[in-house]
């Protein structure tokens, strides 16, 4: 990877939920997305080991063609908790790191709702609750 690190690539971060990810696009070269997570490189195949994960994660790819996925390479570094939340982070990544490639890009995508951050998240506990809302079990004695 150091060696493709060294050519010209578009960087920016995706969010979603408390998930995080940090991209670096490549343009120009054949597709190959790897994830790096704790140090250890996986491919984005067999990190998403369910076929909807992938799908959801090359979303934007899909809505543009499969000519625009076949062009790209990626070195992409998740952070935090849950599979589906870094899955939609990549998603979101995705789309506006093609927005900075091609302008044209945008028109095609924001219909499709991609170019959005979801911003719903854990909602915090509060005191004398159990969890967010759920108040303990009222006993008459």
């Amino acid at each position: 990877m150091t060696a493709i690190s060294k050519e010209k690539y578009t960087y920016a971060v995706g969010r979603r939920k408390e998930s995080t990810a940090v991209i670096k696009l490549f343009p120009n070269w054949k597709w190959l997305f790897n994830i790096v997570k704790d140090g250890q490189s996986y491919d984005l195949k067999k990190y998403f080991w369910e076929k909807f994960l992938v799908d959801d994660a090359l979303y934007p790819f899909n809505v543009l063609g499969y000519d625009v996925l076949k062009s790209f390479n990626a070195e992409i570094v998740v952070r935090w908790w849950w599979i589906r939340g870094q899955a939609e982070a990549i998603r979101l990544w995705f789309a506006r790191a093609l927005i900075e490639f091609n302008l044209d890009y945008k028109t095609t995508l924001k219909p499709y709702g991609l170019l959005k951050r979801d911003p719903r998240s854990k909602e915090r506990k509060k005191p004398w609750l159990k969890w967010a809302r759920r108040s303990p079990q009222w006993s008459k004695r």
